[in-house]
């Protein structure tokens, strides 16, 4: 064991690139102790071992070539972190449990990207949830970050440099995109554009995204579903892209002009779920729903606007009513697309009771006006009552 320990050490320090005199200062021993080390003809006192795999990045269980353990051990806390991050999204459920969480996975696992990508999801979450997102005018009266206070939050200044270390830890796949497409949002919200937009350019076009190579991937009835299953992803993110957009033109759109943008975003859904059943899209297509009720509101169309939150209620109990079980759509193109369902704690087991506090589902400057003349009218009780049943 003393001389395959020395050979890890010697193996580990190449791979960092430094020299044995490099790596005796950095662990206050001398030159002829690492070499002792690494011959086998000594090895390092036990209070030295934790230090030593800090400085390489790795576990002591990796240290001493205990890997068995280690992939699993990491998959059980990645998807752990990822439950609670889930709890958290939007609201303080146990952030503070959550950061503790992943610090400590850090500290046991310091060279894997995945862990470190999750504790700075989880600062990004609680810049968010302890300080919220600032918007300000700028002088054409469009909304901009207020990108002066974001970078005082010292959760994402912390997020980012997380970010940046864990990206080139991550191999190609949806982790990675997931860890580039938050830190682009972090980069923008401080301010930081030309760094999100480096990271756009380096991205794969649309049609290079994992829908639609599923498709290129597949023939006969595997093909096909792979077609419903990318219609889907683009019509919900048409869908979102009209939101966005709406929500970006700010108080330059009539409250009439953004009811109609939503309504079409519906409308897309629609186009693709053309039997009005959404399946796992029935949660989104809910909260398009609780947003139109804002600005029909707005618009002076209070019967419509209450007509809204009644569809956005029976969207949410749909989905809340999947089963975990597999089913499928049911509309013509879409009918082979399997109907997915997340398993575990979080949001998605509970939307409709959770609709009045979420309500609009998204932050848009209307909402504290509408919300003080719908809470008045009788319907707005009503509802909620019915929410609670």
């Amino acid at each position: 064991m003393q001389f395959e320990l020395g050979t890890k050490i010697r193996e580990l320090r190449r791979k960092c690139g430094y020299t044995q005199e490099k790596t005796a200062e950095m662990l206050g021993v001398t030159p002829q102790a690492v070499s002792r080390w690494e011959s086998g003809q000594s090895c390092p006192d036990v209070m030295m071992i934790p230090s030593i795999a800090n400085l390489f990045g790795v576990t002591i269980d990796e240290l001493f070539g205990y890997m068995n353990e280690r992939p699993r051990r990491i998959d059980g806390l990645a998807e752990r972190l990822d439950a609670m991050l889930e709890m958290n999204n939007g609201r303080d459920v146990n952030i503070d449990e959550c950061i503790m969480l992943a610090r400590e996975a850090v500290m046991e696992y310091p060279g894997s990207g995945r862990i470190i990508l999750r504790l700075a999801s989880a600062l990004m979450r609680a810049g968010y949830v302890r300080r919220g997102e600032r918007h300000l005018l700028d002088r054409e009266g469009y909304s901009v970050y207020d990108t002066a206070a974001h970078s005082t939050y010292p959760e994402w200044r912390e997020a980012m440099a997380l970010y940046e270390k864990a990206l080139p830890l991550l191999e190609a796949g949806q982790e990675r995109h997931r860890a580039v497409e938050e830190m682009m949002q972090l980069y923008l919200n401080v301010g930081q554009r030309e760094k999100a937009l480096a990271l756009a350019q380096e991205a794969p076009g649309i049609w290079g995204s994992r829908p639609f190579l599923k498709i290129q991937a597949a023939d006969g009835k595997a093909q096909v579903a792979a077609y419903g299953e990318a219609l889907l992803e683009a019509a919900g993110a048409c869908a979102l892209l009209m939101v966005r957009c709406v929500m970006a033109w700010g108080r330059k759109l009539q409250a009439e002009e953004k009811a109609r943008a939503v309504q079409n975003a519906i409308g897309i859904m629609n186009l693709v779920c053309t039997d009005g059943n959404y399946g796992d899209r029935s949660g989104f297509v809910a909260r398009l729903q609780m947003l139109l009720s804002v600005y029909l509101w707005a618009d002076g169309k209070q019967d419509e606007a209450f007509d809204a939150l009644e569809e956005a209620l029976k969207n949410a109990r749909r989905y809340d009513g999947l089963q975990k079980e597999e089913t499928f759509y049911t509309a013509p193109l879409i009918r082979l697309t399997a109907v997915q369902k997340k398993d575990g704690p979080g949001e998605s087991a509970c939307m409709a009771a959770q609709l009045a506090e979420e309500w609009p589902a998204w932050c848009v400057p209307e909402e504290e006006t509408v919300r003080a003349e719908m809470v008045r009218d009788g319907r707005w009780q009503a509802w909620v009552r019915k929410i609670k049943q």
